[in-house]
Formats: structure tokens, sequence, C-alpha cells
């Protein structure tokens, strides 16, 4: 029998909560230590599809997330494949270390404290320690001591002022029995620049590499790197099994550029997998889909930033149109927008979209929509499929002005309640508002 090959240790970044420095960390870390020469594998945890570029972009290794609630053990199990070959894993944390939903999913709530639990991650905690001192180490013990199955190697003091309020932290930090692994002064050139969805995109920083170049040298001076390594844990790989992503056709007409580019990695290499071809193309560039492909697919991303050049590509338009007449297109978020009959700005432009759909959706009135969503398709839909249901997640300000075609799918968020945000479909075009990640067991 051969036995499946021997997985990197790893370890999980994290903190009490969001905005405390996880990103800085993580991409310095990735940079710095794949300047030493180690291959680092780099992962996400839970629902975001922005931070995985920018781990790309730091380390050369595609970044997958692992996702709890949404995913059964077996996907993740698979996942982990991709840091066969490596020296180290380092995942990176979202919101707080313990922060999930109430009602648990596939396999948990989709805390960070779950991944790093099911495959023996230790914790590095980020600590934003402006306007504190020995207590910073209160806040971290309590960390340490609140899950038995979750170990906290460490913490990395961020934003400390001055050499006295270090001593002071170093001071509350023995006392607690937690060690520092590094020590960052406030760098906020260095900190992720921010919009209404979270980080900027790594592919909109045109300085991108100096960007990661810079984190990995600052990462480096202030962080001890070996201690860092020698904190890793083994790798333990999840039981179970998971079906391969079924590709909603052979040949995959993707939307990809700066308004479309919101895809789950995992989805997209799944397809792969599976043997289907991706064919891009870039609606603003006005390019239409590839007219051999089987299905058109729009994902997530900035539409509202770019609605004014989507309105004048005609080109684009037309084609989608055409393709929609025979062969099926499915939008999420964005893509979905893009796919209705008018995307109103934030000044209260309209501006004219595809026309698939009815869908009249605006940012004037802004209202946030956020979780974790479970659908159950009201009829089996080409390129979706029919199975228990679909798992996803919605992150969006958009605000349903009109939605008059037939709903998609009987959709509720992480505790099974009903929301608004059904999908649509007509004829052979569908879309939804939450991004798939895959279909539920």
């Amino acid at each position: 029998m051969t036995l499946p090959p021997i997985l990197p240790p790893g370890l999980m970044i994290s903190a009490p909560a969001s905005g405390t420095g996880k990103t800085s960390l993580m991409l310095g870390l990735l940079r710095a230590l794949t300047e030493r020469g180690l291959a680092v594998q780099p992962f996400k945890s839970g629902p975001d599809y922005i931070d995985p570029g920018f781990h790309t972009a730091a380390s050369g290794r595609s970044s997958f997330n692992l996702d709890s609630w949404a995913m059964p053990r077996g996907r993740i199990g698979q996942l982990l494949t991709a840091a066969e070959g490596a020296d180290l894993v380092l995942a990176e944390g979202s919101m707080g270390l313990f922060d999930g939903v109430a009602r648990p999913g596939e396999c948990g709530t989709g805390a960070s404290a779950e991944i790093a639990a099911m495959l023996g991650w230790p914790v590095v905690l980020v600590l934003d320690v402006s306007g504190q001192a020995q207590s910073a180490a209160a806040v971290a013990q309590g960390f340490a001591r609140f899950r038995p199955d979750v170990r906290v190697a460490g913490v990395v003091l961020n934003r400390v002022a001055s050499p006295r309020h270090e001593a002071l932290l170093r001071a509350g930090m023995e006392e607690a029995g937690l060690a520092v692994l590094g020590v960052l002064p406030r760098r906020p050139d260095l900190e992720m620049p921010e919009r209404h969805l979270g980080l900027v995109q790594a592919s909109e920083h045109a300085s991108i590499e100096d960007m990661m170049a810079e984190a990995g040298r600052f990462i480096a001076a202030h962080v001890d790197l070996d201690a860092v390594i020698a904190a890793a844990g083994a790798t333990a790989r999840p039981a179970g099994t998971a079906a391969a992503l079924r590709p909603p056709g052979q040949r995959i007409a993707l939307a990809q550029d700066a308004a479309f580019s919101f895809v789950y990695p995992h989805i997209v290499q799944g397809w792969r997998a599976a043997g289907a071809e991706i064919l891009p193309f870039s609606p603003l560039a006005d390019e239409a889909p590839d007219a051999q492909a089987d299905i058109c697919w729009l994902p997530g991303g900035y539409p509202e930033l770019h609605v004014g050049r989507l309105a004048a590509a005609a080109r684009f338009r037309t084609g989608l149109r055409r393709f929609a007449e025979t062969r099926p297109v499915h939008g999420e978020c964005g893509g979905y927008m893009a796919m209705g009959a008018a995307l109103i700005n934030k000044d209260g432009a309209r501006h004219e979209m595809a026309g698939l759909l009815g869908l009249v959706t605006s940012y004037e009135r802004r209202k946030m929509h956020l979780g974790y969503r479970h659908a159950r398709l009201h009829a089996p839909v080409i390129g979706l499929g029919h199975a228990a249901g679909l798992r996803g997640h919605e992150f969006h300000y958009s605000t349903i002005l009109e939605q008059p075609d037939a709903p998609l799918a009987a959709v509720a968020d992480a505790t099974g309640a009903p929301v608004p945000e059904t999908g649509s479909i007509r004829g052979l075009a569908h879309g939804t508002f939450f991004h798939l990640i895959g279909e539920a067991t």
C-alpha cells in the first residue's frame, strides 16, 4: 500500500479581532521565509477571496481557503495536498480566533480555531497592543486557556510605541507564561489598504512586488523567524472523503478582470482537476464569452466601480445575450448584478446592464449583507447540479430594487433563517448573491 506523502508542519496566524495586523504579519512571514529558501504553503481560514491573492504574491504558491462551516473534512483534506512538497504551512485566520456562526455547518462553525484544532496547528496570536501594556497578557492568557485543543504557541506584539512600552509588554507575557515571537513597531505604510469589502485586490497594486519585499524585510527584522519555524506543529490529515468538484461544463468561459475576480481558488482548481477547460475573457476589455464554451460564469468583484465601462461594453453585452440563447450563463454577486437590467451607482446614476435578468440593484441605498448561505435549488439547473444543496458566502452592500424573475433557490443563513436574496432564473440565465464554496453533503 502506498502511504500518502507526509505533510509539512503548520501554524495558524490569528488574533482576538479583525484589524489587528494578521494580514501584514502573514504576508511578511511568507516573504521572509521564502527569501530564506523555504517553500511555504499558504492557506486562508474562512470565506475570503481577496487574501489568497496576496498570499500567492508573497509566497509564489497558490493559496486556498479552508472552511469548517462550508466544507466537509474530506474536502479540507483534499485541499491540504497543495502543501505536499512544502517545508512549512502558514494559514491566516479570519476575524477573531474563536469567531464563527452559532449553528455548525459541515464540520463546525467556521472559526479559525476549529481549523487549527482539526489540523493540529498551533496558533501565533497577533495582538494590537496600542493603548495597553501588561493588560495585553491577560487577553493573550484568556485566549490560550479558552479551548484546550487549541494551543497558542506565542504572540506577536503589534503597534508597539517605544522600548519602554515593549518592556512592560514583555513583563506581562513572561508572567503569563507566553512566548513573545515578535515585536512590531508602528508601520502604517505597511498596513493593507481597505475598501468596503476589505482589502484592495492584489492585482490592483502596481507595486505589489515592492510591497511584499518591504513586508518581508520588516518582519525579518522584528520577528524571531527561527522561533516561528520551531513553533509549527505536525499537520494532521482529517478523516473522510469528498466527491470531486463537478465542473459546470467541459469548456467554461470565465470572466476575469478587475470587475470580476471573486471566485474561490479551490473551485477553479477543482474544475481543472476534473478535466474542464477554462476560457478566460474580460468584460472590461469589451470581450464576449468564447463561442466554443459550454457555459459562461461571471464571478463577483467590483462592477460598481466600473459600471460606466460595463454599460458601454456593447460587444460584451451583445455576445453575452447571444450566448444565453443556447447555453447557460451563471453570475455570482457582482456577476449576477451585471446580468440584470440595471445597476445604480452610489451617486444615483442608473446604468443599463446585460438584461438577461430583470434584477435592478443600487449602491445609492447601501446595506451590508454578510454571512454564510445554504441554498436548495427549486429545480435542476444546468451548470449547478441538484444535490442536497449548495453552500456559499454572501458579502456586499448593494440593495435590491427589483427582482422580478423566478427565484433560483430557497436560501437560508447559517442559523437556518430564510433570506430574501434567493437568486433569479430566466431561461438559461441564473445567478445568486452568494459565492459558491461547494455542494452540501
